[in-house]
């Protein structure tokens, strides 16, 4: 339903009748030009707006600091009414995605009028609502994108299919290419009103209409050939580039090539909020960029627990099991080891293989060493990185990947989101006193679940989409009988128990995993589907309790999707309520803009 179909009843509504009134003289009306901010996060909030025509962008910080576009004002919709109700200062900026045409009502006009119509009050308590609905559910993000060429060969193809995949998911959706050109202003914005989705495609060599297609967008998709390096020209290089941060890349590799290559070159030259890698022709990687722009898909974070992480192979394989197909992937330490398993595509078998090669039979904590630094030399660990991973660097994986440590130079938490994947990993299991701290560009880098056992937050401001978390935060990890009656020397190295550590490295493990009670609140929060197995009788340092803690997380994977309300792509879609109660008929084609044109 677009914002103006329910207008008569509306906070919008009540706000237009107060500026076409006038505001005693009050109000003012003023445009802005693409790219343009109209306030900033910390400014002071003394005015209501009310955007008349184009569109504006919400921003908040990202991941790495770059800026995140989190929501999008439509026309007929006011902007600034938290802040300024609430008598603080904005907590976000908001730019104009295109030239738009904005009005502006001082705070003591708003209240004074609010006075003679109480209906303005009320109806902003609906809007206030309303809008953190449509934020817990995914609403209020991007529908209007670009995809702009950054290769010699054609994108059109892949956008094609990426608006077939978008069908599928039941939304609408229209083509936009060079021939609307020359179209007027009002064309587009019916056609974007018509609707759910609008896919904006740009050729290398059309110049002209990439540069429109760069103040027509709400979110902009760079495609990129992975064999080859980035041109000197990118479309970025515009105006509108420096103006609109938000923009993501895509990089698209040769059928008969396995594994991407290339990506740091094009992250160094472009410096995107989010990279994608896809394979010419695959209808699977397709649908997985029409699931991240319709905020369908799927985050999977999987937090630390030691040994009992093992916990996160069972749950992922009764996962894929139930057809979940993952779209991003983070962790905390041995989260992070299996979360990486899962990125770089280890079906169940090779992923089975290989966590028992490095933890069961590895012991990777076997190698004890005087407790300089810690417990252990470390080396063990690196070596069975080394098999593992090899050289892999975290942004050539197949989906996006990232793993946190704990900076405990500057206090903060780490993501790790470029770089070497072993050496990611390595921070992010680095429990202090167990294993030696990695130190990287002169800071120090230990566990990650020091500081964020469950990174839902991180993975929250990567996607829209839902997110399953699969979390052992508060399982109980240490034995106190084992604590009470410690063994003796001769008896713990005769059984073979010092390949697990001293009793000493369960202390230190669990004493650096603890989580209080409002942090593991506000981290489970971030999740739709929460997955929480009970590896009962797996101790933290266990490395040989492999079966048990890996039918804990198949028993708990199969528990939470038992009692799942709706599909999984469903939790926080668009629209998504009305389609399932069979209030809308989605049914749709692709068209190309020429043919959309017909339709508007």
């Amino acid at each position: 339903m677009s914002p103006s179909s329910s207008r008569g009843h509306t906070f919008e509504a009540a706000l237009a009748r107060l500026f076409e009134r006038g505001a005693g003289g009050r109000a003012s009306w003023f445009t802005l030009t693409s790219g343009e901010p109209l306030f900033v996060a910390g400014a002071p909030s003394d005015t209501l707006y009310l955007l008349r025509s184009g569109r504006l962008g919400v921003y908040g910080e990202g991941v790495g600091g770059t800026p995140e576009l989190r929501g999008v004002i439509r026309p007929g919709e006011p902007a600034g009414e938290m802040a300024l109700v609430a008598e603080t200062p904005h907590t976000a900026t908001v730019v104009a995605l295109r030239d738009s045409e904005v009005l502006a009502l001082p705070r003591d006009a708003f209240f004074e009028a609010a006075r003679h119509d109480p209906d303005l009050l009320v109806e902003l308590a609906r809007l206030m609502i309303r809008r953190a609905r449509d934020r817990s559910e995914g609403g209020g993000h991007p529908t209007v994108f670009g995809f702009v060429s950054a290769r010699s060969r054609p994108i059109r193809a892949f956008v094609e299919r990426v608006a077939s995949a978008v069908l599928e998911l039941g939304f609408t959706v229209r083509i936009v290419d060079q021939s609307a050109l020359s179209s007027v202003a009002d064309w587009f914005a019916q056609l974007e009103d018509a609707h759910d989705f609008v896919l904006y495609v740009a050729e290398r060599e059309e110049t002209s209409w990439t540069g429109l297609c760069l103040r027509q967008v709400d979110h902009l998709f760079v495609v990129g050939d992975g064999l080859s390096a980035p041109p000197g020209d990118l479309p970025l290089a515009a105006p509108a580039a420096v103006r609109r941060p938000s923009h993501d890349l895509i990089l698209a590799r040769p059928r008969g090539m396995a594994r991407p290559a290339n990506t740091r070159v094009w992250l160094d030259a472009l410096s995107p909020g989010r990279w994608f890698q896809v394979q010419e022709g695959e209808a699977a990687d397709a649908a997985r960029i029409a699931r991240v722009l319709t905020g369908a898909s799927i985050g999977l974070v999987l937090s630390g627990g030691g040994a009992r992480a093992y916990a996160h192979v069972g749950a992922v394989q009764v996962l894929r099991a139930a057809g979940v197909t993952f779209d991003f992937i983070g962790g905390a330490s041995m989260g992070a080891v299996v979360g990486a398993g899962v990125a770089l595509g280890w079906d169940d078998a090779e992923m089975d293989l290989r966590i028992r090669e490095a933890f069961v039979e590895g012991s990777p904590l076997s190698d004890i060493a005087f407790p300089m630094i810690a417990m252990t030399r470390g080396r063990k660990v690196q070596q069975l990185l080394q098999a593992a991973y090899g050289d892999q660097t975290v942004e050539d994986m197949l989906l996006p990947f990232y793993c946190v440590s704990s900076n405990l130079t500057r206090g903060e938490i780490e993501v790790h989101r470029r770089g070497p994947l072993k050496q990611a990993i390595r921070a992010s299991i680095s429990l202090p006193g167990v294993l030696p701290p990695v130190v990287s560009r002169g800071e120090v880098l230990v566990d990650g679940a020091v500081i964020d056992n469950f990174p839902t937050k991180t993975m929250r401001r990567l996607h829209a989409g839902p997110v399953i978390g699969v979390d052992l935060s508060r399982i109980r990890g240490v034995d106190a009988h084992t604590l009470e009656r410690p063994p003796s020397w001769w008896r713990w190295l005769a059984s073979g128990e010092w390949k697990k550590g001293t009793p000493l490295v369960a202390v230190l493990m669990r004493s650096a995993t603890i989580t209080t009670d409002a942090e593991l609140k506000v981290a489970r929060e971030e999740t739709d589907l929460l997955i929480q197995p009970s590896p009962d009788g797996v101790d933290i340092r266990d490395w040989k309790a492999y079966e048990p803690a890996v039918e804990s997380g198949r028993m708990a994977a199969r528990e939470a999707l038992r009692d799942l309300p709706a599909p999984l792509t469903h939790l926080r879609r668009r629209g998504a309520a009305a389609r399932l109660l069979g209030q809308e008929d989605p049914a749709d084609v692709t068209e190309t803009e020429g043919e959309a044109r017909g339709a508007a």
